[in-house]
Order: structure tokens, then sequence, then C-alpha cells
């Protein structure tokens, strides 16, 4: 099993390349099965959940032709399994997105219940209530989702109880092929559900409201391919801003979209980094000897992402002050705080906050494992300043989210090796 050693103690200089947004990519590879047509995606991430969403449409007869510069064509003309299988999706969360394109396209799925991070309770029940509006039957058995409809799908009006990402790009997809229009309110706002509203739109749905929170979808009754290339993955882009911020130094991030960072970008700004921004990158300095703690709360977008609270925790864990990290979003997402204490961190976990106070770049490296995705980025920015060499075990998860880490770290300058135990 690989490992990540991490020498603490070197500044990041340089320039990199956001790569394309896993959390964009996924739903878009799933909505594949809606269309008549191939469609060719550019952008796309060379990730672990990229390979099982891969996977799991070649499994259900999509063929597709991936050429060496991550660009991949899609003809779902084939399609001619219905079943997503548990051992292909055990892994990854965002498998569930397929139930809506196959209820819409083929009037019946057959989809495992996801696996992925173990960060508090996801559940699908979103998913399947909106299913049910749209005149599906849904049944629940031996750890699958059975879903069918008699004829195209229903348009309906439908109020989320709880945003959720996912839920909400599942009703999207859905609702492309029903018949009639779908009112959907308190939709997730998040770049990637404009993403994938965007591409969908290029491929001939009806699609209004794209970025508020109510999104009005008319039904069409066929899409066609299309070219369409992912958005840059925005919380890749924090993470190494981030790391800078922690170590010292000046980065630019290029590739990458300023106006999907604002809540992280006013956070790293009152942590006493200098931040410029263009049109399509974003440049760092970092201008203290040490960063200054800064309080925050997760919440859903334009709030501050859950996807980024772990790597401010490592970050307020060396600044200069004491900070509050409140988790509005998973009830479970402070698993790697244990770690980060193995290192010097002083954390203390009241409820769903985070109390820390900062002691300067005096954390000192130790072995330690990571829990989840993001958990295992903090581990390996919390190393970068580490004193000594820090091994990161488990870091399947950070494969799962972050393209050549380590490589992207060295050309900053960051002394870091991908070792096999």
């Amino acid at each position: 099993m690989d490992k990540l050693l991490v020498e603490g103690g070197f500044q990041l200089n340089g320039s990199i390349t956001s790569s394309g947004a896993k959390n964009s990519a996924l739903p878009i590879l799933a909505a594949s099965i809606l269309l008549d047509d191939p469609i060719t995606i550019r952008n796309i991430p060379h990730l672990n959940d990229v390979t099982t969403m891969l996977e799991l449409l070649g499994s259900m007869g999509v063929d597709m032709t991936l050429s060496e510069d991550m660009e991949v064509e899609l003809d779902p003309s084939g399609l001619n399994d219905v079943g997503a299988r548990y051992e292909l999706v055990k892994t990854m969360r965002a498998s569930v997105l397929v139930l809506g394109p196959l209820l819409a396209k083929t009037g019946y799925a057959k989809v495992a219940l996801p696996g992925g991070c173990a960060i508090g309770s996801r559940p699908v029940n979103l998913h399947i209530d909106i299913m049910k509006k749209m005149g599906s039957e849904i049944f629940i058995k031996d750890g699958y989702i059975e879903a069918k409809s008699n004829g195209r799908l229903k348009g309906c009006e439908f109020h989320f109880d709880l945003v959720s990402v996912t839920a909400t790009e599942n009703a999207l997809m859905a609702a492309c092929l029903a018949e009639g229009t779908s009112i959907l309110k308190n939709c997730a706002r998040e770049p990637e559900v404009s993403d994938l509203a965007n591409c969908l739109n290029d491929c001939g749905a009806k699609i209004s409201g794209i970025g508020s929170d109510e999104l009005v979808i008319e039904g069409v009754k066929e899409l066609h391919g299309t070219s369409f290339s992912i958005m840059p993955d925005r919380i890749e882009t924090a993470t190494y801003l981030v790391a800078t911020t922690m170590t010292g130094g000046e980065i630019t991030v290029k590739n990458c979209q300023p106006n999907s960072l604002g809540a992280v970008i006013t956070k790293l700004e009152e942590a006493g980094a200098n931040i410029v921004c263009k049109e399509n990158e974003i440049n760092l300095k970092m201008k203290e000897e040490l960063p200054k703690s800064t309080s925050l709360s997760t919440a859903p977008f334009p709030s501050f992402p859950t996807d980024m609270q772990a790597q401010f925790i490592a970050l307020n864990s060396i600044s200069n002050g004491s900070a509050t990290v409140t988790e509005t979003v998973f009830e479970n997402r402070f698993m790697h705080v244990n770690e980060l204490i193995r290192m010097g961190g002083d954390i203390e976990l009241r409820g769903n906050t985070a109390f820390i106070k900062g002691k300067g770049r005096k954390l000192i490296a130790a072995p330690v494992m990571a829990t989840d995705l993001r958990a295992s980025a903090s581990l390996v920015l919390a190393g970068l300043v580490a004193k000594g060499e820090t091994l990161v075990d488990r870091i399947y998860h950070i494969d799962r989210g972050y393209e050549r880490i380590e490589e992207k770290l060295k050309l900053l300058g960051a002394k870091i090796e991908r070792i096999s135990a």
C-alpha cells in the first residue's frame, strides 16, 4: 500500500495548473447515459473515482475512447445493463448519480447503495424522494436501490429538505428527459452543479436558473452529444493556496476559477496572505512570517466549503493565535483531528466545533493515517511544516481527489515522496 513521506521545513514557490474538478467530472460522466449520441469530455482529472465511474459506465455497455491527455469520448448507444454492482461502487459515493439518468433513459435502474468516505450520514432518501415524485416506484432490497417507471418520468415541483449536491444533480439529470416541466427548489448552488447544467444545456436540455437555488427544467424527448470541458477543481486549487500560506513563499495557480473561491480567499487574506486574482489565475504571496488564526464555519456554497475544513484546521494549528472551526455539513468530519494532535496540534473538540490554539510552526513529524479524502490532504499540509519526516498512510483516499499531489508539490519545492510499503 502506497504512503507519502513528507519532510517539513521547505517554502513553496512557483506555479502549477489546476486539474479538472472531480465533483464536476463524475456527474457529467454519469449524464452521458442520457444521450443518443457520443459526447467528448475534456479536462478529465486522472483520479481513482473517475476511473471507477468509467469502469461502471463500461460495465453498462457505454463505449469509450480515452486519449493520453485525459479527453474521453463516450458512446452510450450500446447501453445494455442498467445495474450498478456493489463491487464497482463500494468505494465511491458518487455512484448513486447513475440512478436518475438510468431511470429517465430506460425506465429501470438497479444501483447498489454507495460507499465513499466515512465522514457522516449522507442518506440517499432525497434521491429516492424526488424519483418517486417523478412517478417511479422505488424498492430497497439486499443493499440495492431498484427503481421502475411506467413510461417517461413526469415533471414535478420538488423542495429539497436539505441542500444536497448529488441529490440536486440526480434530480436535474432525470428531469431533462421527463415529460413536462420540473421546478426544483432549495437546490445546491455549487459551481459543479452549474457545470453539469451547462453541459446538459449544450446537449439540448432546457434548464434555467443555473447558479440559483431554484432550477426550472423543461423536459425534452432526447439529448444529443457535444464537446465539453470540465471546470477547474476549486478544492484542489484552495488546498495548494493553504499549503503556501502555511509554509510561506509565493505561488501562482493557473487555469483556475477565482470566482468560485470567494469564501476561501477571504479567510486566507485574514490569515495574512496577499492574493491577486485574474480571470483564470490566482497569485498568493505569504507576507507574514506566521499565518494569523482565522475562525470559520462551513456551509453550502457560496459559504465556506466543508471540503476545506480539514486543511484550515491544519493551518490554524501552526498559526499565531486561537481559532474555532465549526462543521455544519457533516457530523463526523473531524477524524483528522486526532492525527494532527499526534503531530503536536493543540485542538479540542466540543460538539461540532474544533477549538485550536496556534503553536507557530511547531508541529512534530509522526506516522499518521488518512481517514478520508480531505483529512489526508490536511495531514500532508501539516507534514510540509512539521519538524522531521511525516509518513502518511492509507493515501488511496488522497488519490480519489488529488491528481499527482506529490508531483505538483515537488514542482513547488516540497520534499515529498510516494513510497510502497
